[in-house]
């Protein structure tokens, strides 16, 4: 199973030495991830600012940078961070669940998504 993956980001962090950094890797995300940040205070009083400590939990490297912490991903360019919040949802939600049925009528079994999650 693959839980890390490679990126490059379409313009790239500028750094405050003017360095760019544009290639990363970003892990899958556990449930600490998703949960532990709900608890800050940020988030409480702008819910929007969740995708930016998540970003800054999961993105491992990128470029030179020794740490990759929210005021990096604050910085980014906008195309940057749609780009981030992107890849975050494809490779974290690209398999839905699915549970196995078995048909009542004909005995026939079959797998059905469990997407719970969308609308």
């Amino acid at each position: 199973m693959q839980t890390e993956f490679e990126f490059e980001l379409p313009k790239g962090y500028l750094d405050a030495n003017g360095d760019l950094h544009r290639k990363g890797v970003m892990r899958l995300a556990t449930a600490a991830d998703e949960i532990l940040p709900m608890r800050d205070p940020k988030v409480q009083q702008n819910p929007g600012y969740l995708s930016i400590i998540l970003l800054s939990r999961v993105i491992t490297k990128l470029g030179t940078l020794s740490t990759i912490n929210t005021r990096v991903i604050e910085g980014l360019f906008t195309m940057d961070l749609a780009y981030l919040q992107d890849l975050y949802q494809r490779i974290n939600m690209s398999e839905t669940p699915s549970y196995r049925i078995t048909c009542p009528h004909c005995g026939q079994t079959f797998e059905a998504p469990l997407d719970f999650l969308s609308d």
